[in-house]
């Protein structure tokens, strides 16, 4: 996409937008979740599959500690760029915790929220022309915050046939001279696929061999699922400490989209350069956030352990009733709140007068018609799926996948 040219008064043509922001795409995700709300504010029984929110609330002690904080006069205040020097500290324990993976507060730097993290780690690392590894499906906003900081996504296939994991053969046979990071994301928004720790150990090895910086987005750690684990690439491969950066956040795993607390970890370098463009972008997060976040990762897992059971039970039934409709093919997720179902069986075929031919159509046609909204796999770089977050009640659950199986079921 090209902004748009305005005419000055020398008669030459000047952008009323620049290239740079004129080219990025509004948020797939965030579209289809806005559209389905204001169906729903229109007065239709719209059900919306599309946006990646836990539909809990946060939790109690973590409210309380933002209370607190709100009434505390130290927060009304302009506090570090980088972030609270407590909260830091208790992200580096956490990280020590969760990952056991030993990390100076220093290498810390809060973000507002995980996209500015992302953001953040793309800017700092690359030059005009750097190429930047991205196993597909992949998060909508990665390919439009890689080429925001100029550089280049290279696309790397993957479909269900492998389980959505991308090897370190199609890794090395899509690096050139030009790659600089690869963009590792386990669990994986949109599939839900978790890496197995021999294979995340492998890919990491075969980084530091080749000289290219890891970026790991492990926002969805603590929701994991069955048999499948957890494990950090940086601490898998301690060698690939100077050449990584860890992204993560409270949003998914505490029920906090709207707090806007993110994180990065990295060298302290790579730390001190984005906290010098954060201090120009946005200064520090909200204190108020900052110390709800300082609860979160400081407390107990409780209730991640409660909000993950509720997600494992919704994911067997999503995946369950998903399988059923003639035409769809669902491969069980591991982890995340994803279900990436194929839909490519039913591309061509008539449902109630219409051919959808792209699942980007046939999304807009179980919207329109089954008042139910999906988002098609165009958004995350392969057709022919649709993302169906189950972070929502569990009747609600039913009865749009049942809507979706009812539609779907007269494909001819």
């Amino acid at each position: 996409m090209s902004a748009p040219l305005d005419q000055s008064e020398s008669g030459t043509s000047k952008r009323r937008v620049s290239a740079r922001v004129g080219g990025i795409s509004e948020s797939a995700t965030l579209a289809v979740d806005s559209k389905a709300k204001a169906l729903k504010a229109a007065g239709r029984p719209v059900i919306g599959f599309g946006a990646g929110e836990p539909d809990f609330p946060t939790p109690q002690p973590v409210v309380d500690a933002a209370i607190a904080a709100c009434a505390d006069p130290r927060n009304h205040r302009y506090s570090p760029a980088a972030g609270l020097p407590e909260l830091r500290e208790a992200i580096a324990a956490k990280t020590l915790r969760d990952s056991g993976l030993t990390v100076d507060p220093s290498q810390v730097l809060v973000t507002n929220g995980g996209k500015q993290a992302v953001y953040q780690a793309f800017a700092t690392l690359l030059d005009p022309g750097d190429e930047v590894l991205l196993p597909a499906p992949y998060w909508t906003t990665y390919p439009e915050a890689i080429e925001l900081a100029g550089g280049v996504p290279v696309v790397v296939p993957t479909d269900d046939t492998t389980g959505f994991l991308a090897s370190v053969e199609q890794l090395e046979a899509a690096r050139t001279s030009r790659t600089k990071v690869l963009l590792f994301n386990s669990p994986s928004n949109p599939t839900g696929a978790v890496y197995p720790p021999e294979q995340v150990r492998a890919i990491g090895e075969w980084a530091v061999r080749n000289g290219i910086w890891v970026i790991t987005d492990e926002i969805y750690e603590h929701l994991v699922y069955g048999d499948a684990e957890h494990v950090s690439i940086a601490a898998q491969v301690p060698e690939l400490a100077d050449t990584c950066v860890i992204l993560n956040g409270v949003a998914k795993t505490y029920a906090m989209t709207g707090w806007r607390v993110g994180w990065m970890i990295g060298p302290k370098d790579v730390i001190k350069a984005a906290a010098n463009l954060q201090s120009h972008l946005s200064s520090n997060v909200a204190n108020v956030s900052q110390r709800a976040a300082l609860a979160a990762v400081s407390g107990s897992l409780d209730a991640v352990a409660d909000m993950r059971a509720a997600f494992d039970r919704r994911r067997r039934t999503i995946v369950e009733m998903l399988s059923a409709i003639p035409g769809v093919t669902c491969p069980e997720p591991e982890g995340a709140f994803y279900a990436y179902p194929s839909v490519q069986e039913l591309l061509g075929k008539e449902i109630r007068g219409a051919r959808p031919k792209t699942s980007a159509e046939l999304a807009e046609l179980v919207l329109e018609q089954a008042e139910v909204a999906v988002v098609p796999g165009e958004a995350f770089g392969t057709p022919g799926y649709f993302r169906l977050s189950y972070a929502l009640g569990d009747e609600d659950l039913v009865a749009g996948v049942q809507r979706v199986a009812d539609l779907l079921g007269e494909a001819k």
